[in-house]
């Protein structure tokens, strides 16, 4: 079956839920969670709003889908990113046993795959989609902080 979705599509939507981040004076990253062509969770960053270390937008997003699902696992869903998930949250991924990871930019110091973080074994891990963008929008974000402090 021919479908106009792909990766670079809904990596726009998890870019979109970046972007809100961004203005709501949160760290610019987004997700969103997709199982058979159909967005079922979006979510970005609400660590500031909630003052809670573990509201990065990939948990915020599992909780949405597993919800939305009515179970905890995962395993018909991708997760879009635009960032390479934590440690922290790719536990959470490995927990819910995602099917597939696409994110935008790597995260050379915190990522999973810089730390040896464990992805469940059936989860397929891609990244690179609209790694410029993603990659530009948090160094834009961490420059104009740096000009208010």
């Amino acid at each position: 079956m021919i479908t106009p979705f792909d990766d670079a599509y809904f990596m726009r939507k998890a870019y979109q839920e970046a972007e809100l981040a961004f203005e709501e004076g949160e760290i610019p990253i987004g997700a969103v969670i997709v199982v058979a062509d159909r967005i079922i969770a979006r979510a970005h960053n609400l660590t500031e709003r909630l003052n809670d270390v573990t509201a990065h937008a990939e948990m915020q997003a599992i909780t949405s889908a597993a919800n939305f699902i009515g179970g905890k696992y995962l395993k018909d869903c991708t997760l879009y990113v635009t960032i390479e998930p934590c440690q922290m949250c790719g536990g959470a991924l490995f927990w819910s046993q995602i099917g597939r990871i696409v994110y935008g930019a790597r995260d050379e110091q915190r990522g999973c795959i810089a730390l040896g973080t464990k992805l469940h074994p059936k989860t397929i891990l891609n990244g690179g989609v609209m790694e410029r963008e993603c990659s530009e929008l948090l160094q834009r974000f961490f420059k104009e902080r740096r000009k208010t402090n």
